[in-house]
């Protein structure tokens, strides 16, 4: 492994999939600690802090031109397990193979953190210096809640992320292409999870005799028909429109009068037909809550004919004023009043001004104007992450969040798809167009 702050994102890339951060249990301070050794002569002021070593959040500061406000580079070290995957290549190798790295964290997002690294690595070896002063956050946990990683920063070090205006962080990396147009997606505005369990109760008895209608089974099977792949009613957020608005001016015909017809028919709310059905779903998911049942827990004896039953529910709910309360009255719409609802996690609210009404113009536009540059045939793209990301708790500061890490995509393959499952890969051209604008960005951003 090597310890060299590099120009170029492959190797460093390589040595940091090759540290095995999975979650649980983490182990993010063996990355923290590899970074160090990284970072120790390049004049950046580190801080290590976290509740132990092992779980441990790196905060570097570099020193800018004081031209521009503080800017912040976040990016989470940890990545999601590969139990139960088959892989054409072992995930904690960083074999390069066909012209892609592959392992896990590729793209989530290790591959993101190395070329914020290269980016910091070609001013210091142009002799120049950042617009503002850049702090880069590489913490721990986002893959599990965070608690121990963002949470834990904002919660308990605030001081360190005073005046900054601005973050770069995951999603938006992953490109998009879409009737011969590539996107390059800059996310402006993200769902928060509401993770529920929903539990049912009712007559059990013994597997051998004939049951009643209203035993927690029978009823299972009525609730995962009720909210598989449902769709819940539409609430078509400003920035949801504005990304509909985008796509409807850069596609060809018949589909960009498809799209628009999408954005303006919200009685209708027919999906565009001329998408592919993952972005089809994918669009879909940002103009409404959604939920999918995970797990179902009950009794494991097989002559039991269980009386409880629970269903772990992944709910996500759109950006804005929207709560709990509102989402779980859509699913009793679906399910009725008999089913119980426990909430498990709530994500963060952001206060709606910074993600509902994320901010056009100014430093928008600059991270438009340097990929519109780096990709003469790509066309950014403002856009709603159906997920969540550590933004939801750096923008509980006042810092506006983007989603913004450019990779240039050959078509054909469906890489934000890979994101925790096997084979995760990144072409190893792509990281090229990714440092360089996080370059340009950290150069001219005001």
């Amino acid at each position: 492994m090597t310890a060299e702050l590099s120009t170029d994102p492959l190797p460093m890339l390589r040595d940091l999939i090759r540290i095995d951060t999975t979650n649980p249990p983490g182990r993010e301070g063996l990355v923290v600690a590899h970074l160090q050794r990284l970072l120790a002569d390049t004049g950046a002021d580190l801080k290590v802090l976290g509740p132990d070593r092992e779980r441990a959040n790196l905060v570097a500061r570099f020193p800018g031109r004081g031209e521009a406000p503080p800017l912040l580079l976040h990016a989470h070290s940890d990545v999601v397990p590969v139990d139960g995957q088959v892989w054409d290549h072992p995930p904690f190798e960083a074999r390069v193979v066909d012209g892609h790295v592959w392992g896990r964290g590729a793209i989530d997002m290790k591959g993101g953190l190395a070329m914020m690294l290269a980016a910091l690595a070609r001013l210091a070896a142009a002799g120049e210096r950042p617009a503002g002063d850049v702090v880069l956050a590489v913490v721990a946990d986002e893959e599990a809640g965070s608690a121990v990683g963002a949470r834990y920063l904002v919660d308990r070090h605030p001081e360190l992320f005073a005046g900054i205006r601005c973050a770069i962080g995951e999603e938006g990396g992953a490109g998009v292409d879409l009737a011969g147009v590539r996107f390059h997606p800059i996310v402006v505005a993200e769902k928060r999870a509401a993770w529920l369990r929903a539990t049912l109760r009712g007559p059990g008895g013994h597997g051998s005799r004939l049951t009643p209608p209203d035993t927690p089974m029978a009823r299972l099977g009525r609730l995962l028909t009720a909210l598989s792949g449902t769709r819940l009613p539409r609430h078509q957020t400003p920035a949801a429109d504005r990304m509909l608005a985008a796509l409807a001016a850069a596609l060809p015909e018949p589909l960009a009068a498809d799209v628009a017809h999408y954005r303006e028919d919200r009685a209708g709310d027919r999906p565009p037909s001329g998408l592919p059905q993952v972005e089809a779903l994918r669009l879909d998911s940002v103009l409404r809550h959604t939920v999918n049942p995970t797990i179902v827990r009950t009794t494991e004896k097989i002559n039991v004919v269980p009386s409880e039953i629970t269903v772990d529910l992944d709910g996500r709910v759109l950006p804005g004023e929207f709560t709990v309360d509102d989402f779980v009255a859509e699913l009793r719409e679906r399910v009725g009043p008999d089913v119980e609802f426990d909430l498990l996690l709530e994500g963060s609210r952001v206060r709606p001004e910074l993600i509902a009404e994320p901010e056009f113009g100014g430093f928008y536009d600059t991270m438009s104007d340097i990929l519109a540059k780096a990709d003469p045939g790509g066309t950014p793209l403002p856009m709603v992450s159906p997920a969540s990301t550590d933004a939801r708790l750096f923008a509980q500061l006042g810092i506006r969040c983007y989603g913004w890490l450019p990779l240039k995509l050959p078509a054909g393959v469906d890489y934000r798809g890979l994101l925790h499952t096997a084979n995760e890969r990144v072409p190893v051209d792509a990281l090229e167009l990714g440092a360089h604008c996080l370059t340009e960005l950290l150069r001219t951003y005001r």
